[in-house]
């Protein structure tokens, strides 16, 4: 492209234009390495009278393509630039396009997109809108995966896209829907040519993967659309793609709660649907780690045999939770009295049974626990797997002896300061009396309950380690205790400290201890901010 037609277009420079269009009129011909026109510059850039005096000069352009086979209307939706979209789209209605050459519309890049593709990929809604306004039929255009605006637009939560597509019920004239996709034939642009189609007809339509316009919505965890779609045609909710998945599975993978109640509340009959694997949406929620999903579903869904559903390899939900080391999930779904801890898989065991094959690491061991506890409540004199000695998991031993060296270690270090605080008081001690010099200062009290809160802790944690049993399981909540008992000590040793600052120095420089204490407040907020609720659990995987 010539270098000065492209500074002027960059800039949006009209007076620029004339000189060079006076100059060399057929110098808009010319183009960029990437086959972009001076009009596909303007319409990227969002220059509207640019546009226009270079659509007054040579109209054409409006249906040049450039190496992504994309034409100035592309460009324009893509990048949301509505006024040049508006200046487009009237210069194609004034002066309508042959019937059998490809319009600014129906015009497709080489991925098979339309325009309004385009527009609803890149999220632009009122483009998409003024699109639709113009050309209503082009809603139902296929691109080279066999996606329409409409399957895109349910996925991108666009709600006033998708309602104004569904609105077109008819194509009455099958001469008007001709549109070229891309080379290709689309059973849909077969089935315009022969006719009218009603709106379920194109709703129900499929994309190459056989994900149909639910399965996009329940991508997009948006409730308006998935009941608009739902209410056009039921028959969506219970299509499976080419992975064996209905749309409430899809929703659950994602983990979108506003979709998967939409999808339950108007066809609660799909919580009985089974994926390729025969499990169903809770196994869907536990395979794929969605703990929101799973504790959606508990609550939506009533019976227990869709909860204690047993898959192809006669896994429950429960199994899977316990075989994937989920805690959260695995205690969710045994809170939950539906729940059957004693149900057997095809190779006879139980979630508790499934665990002990496993190398148990201390999550397995957590829940080991649980289930074998909910097992003896519930098993009302079933067989089940004979529970192994906890020897078994014995092996583990160097990892506990780990953890509680270290607690240990950092126990003994905060009682012996603590300790020590006590004979080096703050401000010192009255040699003739034998009292503290500053006791009777208001931050003398709160400085001796902190260091003795800390101290205490410290001495509670040693000592359940020093006697703790050889078996991992007790040890296990000897080390929960140990790690709470622990942030409380090296919380208190912190108020200790600022106290203690604050008596000393308080007196001759004030700011300063305003600073210490400012300071000190904000180490458990940091701490907080970074570890969150886990800062008073032992961090179990979810």
């Amino acid at each position: 492209m010539d270098p000065a037609l492209h500074k002027a277009v960059t800039q949006g420079n009209l007076q620029q234009l004339k000189r060079i269009l006076t100059a060399d009129p057929k110098i808009l011909l010319s183009r960029t390495p990437e086959q972009n026109t001076a009009l596909h510059i303007a319409a990227r850039l969002g220059h509207r009278h640019f546009a226009e005096r270079i659509l007054r000069e040579c109209e054409t352009l409006m249906l040049e393509k450039n190496i992504d086979g994309e034409t100035p209307l592309h460009i324009a939706s893509k990048f949301g630039k509505k006024k040049v979209v508006d200046l487009l789209i009237n210069y194609s209605v004034e002066r309508p396009i042959d019937i059998e050459s490809e319009g600014p519309f129906t015009a497709t890049n080489k991925l098979g997109n339309t325009a309004l593709h385009e527009a609803v990929i890149h999220g632009k809604s009122e483009v998409a809108l003024r699109l639709l306004e113009a050309k209503p039929d082009v809603g139902r255009m296929l691109n080279g995966s066999k996606q329409s605006p409409l399957h895109i637009a349910a996925r991108e939560g666009m709600a006033m896209v998708v309602k104004e597509i569904l609105k077109q019920s008819w194509v009455e004239k099958a001469e008007e829907t001709q549109l070229p996709v891309s080379g290709t034939e689309l059973p849909l642009h077969q089935a315009v040519v022969g006719g009218p189609i009603k709106t379920s007809d194109f709703v129900k339509h499929m994309d190459s993967d056989d994900n149909n316009t639910l399965h996009y919505a329940a991508q997009s965890d948006n409730a308006k659309i998935v009941k608009m779609l739902i209410i056009k045609d039921r028959s969506l909710a219970y299509a499976n793609n080419n992975w064996g998945q209905p749309p409430l599975h899809v929703a659950v993978q994602y983990g979108y709660k506003s979709a998967i109640k939409a999808i339950l509340k108007h066809c609660p009959d799909t919580a009985e649907q089974l994926g390729k694997d025969g499990g169903n949406a809770l196994h869907v929620a536990v395979n794929n780690g969605k703990f929101g999903s799973l504790k959606c579903l508990l609550k939506l869904i009533q019976p227990e045999e869709i909860i204690n559903h047993q898959d192809c390899n006669g896994n429950t939900p429960l199994h899977l939770a316990a075989m994937q080391s989920m805690i959260q999930s695995s205690l969710l779904l045994l809170r939950d009295r539906r729940v059957n801890p004693c149900l057997l898989n095809q190779k006879g065991q139980t979630a508790r049974s499934v665990i002990e094959m496993l190398d148990a690491n201390i999550y397995e061991m957590y829940i080991w626990r649980e289930l074998k506890k909910q097992e003896k409540k519930r098993s009302q004199k079933q067989q089940l797997p004979p529970v192994p000695s906890s020897r078994f998991f014995g092996r583990k031993k160097d990892y506990f002896e780990l953890s509680v060296q270290t607690y240990t270690l950092v126990a003994a270090l905060i009682a012996t300061v603590t300790f020590a605080a006590f004979f080096t008081m703050p401000g010192g001690y009255d040699q003739t009396k034998g009292f503290a010099i500053l006791g009777n200062k208001p931050a003398f009290e709160p400085f001796v309950i902190s260091n003795t809160i800390a101290m205490c802790s410290a001495l509670v944690v040693m000592f359940c380690f020093i006697w703790a049993s050889r078996d991992p399981l007790n040890l296990l909540y000897k080390l929960k205790w140990g790690h709470r008992l622990t942030v409380v000590a090296c919380l208190s040793m912190i108020v200790s400290v600022m106290n203690a600052v604050y008596l000393v120095i308080e007196p001759k420089s004030r700011w300063l201890s305003i600073v210490v204490i400012l300071i000190g407040c904000s180490t458990p907020i940091g701490v907080g901010l970074i570890l969150g609720h886990e800062v008073l659990l032992v961090p179990f995987s979810l």
